[in-house]
């Protein structure tokens, strides 16, 4: 998945009326201000009583549900012959995994996950601005980054992120 491709993605939701902020691999980068690596998806957090919205501006590009976990997440993937966006040649076959999330009053949310007892969280200090190819999106904070990089077996992909968010932020990681 390329800048320009994520930017279009943003673009869509944003003409929607919808609210998105990038985590994972893309928030990262965004944090730092460039590309360090390859991407194969984009994880975005959404409000979750905007998700027909959601659901409908993506439909409209072509995306449609590939995996269901709903409450904790679901997943769209445009297709295979198709290029995102539509003017321009790229590789086809975006894949974005959404998280919805429930906000409240103060501006924390939280994520339903495989353990209902134990949700997701997002202070609200955790939505924040950073860029991607000089242009500004919402994403997720190198502490809220840190904090869904844990409780796992990290891939050489967490290893290079969780050590680019120690260089560039000073910032204490599990690994």
């Amino acid at each position: 998945m390329t800048a320009e491709e994520v930017l279009s993605v943003l673009a869509l939701l944003r003409r929607a009326g919808t609210d998105v902020w990038i985590g994972g691999g893309w928030g990262i980068d965004a944090l730092l201000g460039e590309q360090t690596r390859d991407h194969r998806d984009l994880d975005l957090m959404h409000r979750r009583d905007q998700e027909p919205a959601v659901l409908a501006a993506l439909a409209n590009a072509g995306f449609t549900e590939t995996l269901d976990q709903r409450p904790v997440r679901f997943v769209l993937t445009s297709p295979p012959d198709r290029a995102f966006p539509p003017d321009r040649a790229s590789l086809p076959g975006l894949e974005l995994d959404l998280h919805p999330l429930v906000f409240a009053a103060d501006g924390s949310a939280v994520q339903a996950s495989p353990e209902p007892d134990r949700p997701f969280r997002y202070p609200a200090a955790c939505f924040v601005t950073g860029t991607i190819g000089g242009t500004p999106v919402p994403c997720l904070s190198a502490e809220q980054q840190v904090y869904f990089h844990q409780g796992y077996e990290p891939t050489p992909r967490d290893l290079h992120d969780m050590v680019r968010l120690r260089r560039a932020f000073g910032i204490a990681t599990h690994f």
